[in-house]
């Protein structure tokens, strides 16, 4: 079986959200089915269909979870050593050579990347140009638009 990598954030997230799952969402919508069954005839009860398509969609949920963590590797980024390169985990700033603009990305798993966050996947353009990089060093990230300028300005382990 084929490991993925994620941080211990995005793992504990992970946890949390599974716990929820299990412990309120689940028990609640059996609740929620049990009320609706005692409405009547199950063929046109809308709120008994509706319940039992949101327990589907918890369930499946729950199982893609459990399986997400039964298949990664967990990296705790605070016990790596800073050897001045970009690795998975690391905080990176990068200054857009061209557009003088910078920019923060967390170099993550994946499951757990969400740009809105600041949050790259590993397996990205982007990451893969920075991986093993050091401060200072300039990079070049082919996109779709075209090529990229990157220089490395810092470089963080939280």
């Amino acid at each position: 079986m084929q490991r993925h990598p994620m941080t211990k954030e995005g793992a504990d997230a992970l946890q949390v959200e599974l716990n929820k799952l299990k412990k309120e969402d689940r028990p609640a919508i059996s609740t929620a089915i049990a009320v609706a069954r005692e409405h009547g005839d199950l063929k046109e009860n809308a709120e008994y269909h509706a319940a039992r398509e949101q327990q589907g969609l918890i369930e499946a949920r729950i199982a893609k979870i459990e399986h997400i963590l039964g298949t990664v590797q967990i990296i705790d980024v605070s016990k790596l050593k800073p050897n001045g390169k970009v690795v998975f985990g690391a905080t990176v700033t990068v200054l857009n050579i061209d557009t003088d603009e910078e920019m923060t990305y967390k170099i993550v798993g994946h499951e757990e990347a969400d740009i809105n966050q600041g949050k790259i996947s590993v397996n990205s353009p982007i990451a893969r140009a920075l991986i093993g990089k050091e401060e200072g060093e300039e990079v070049v990230v082919a996109a779709p638009s075209g090529n990229i300028d990157y220089e490395i300005v810092e470089i963080q382990y939280i």
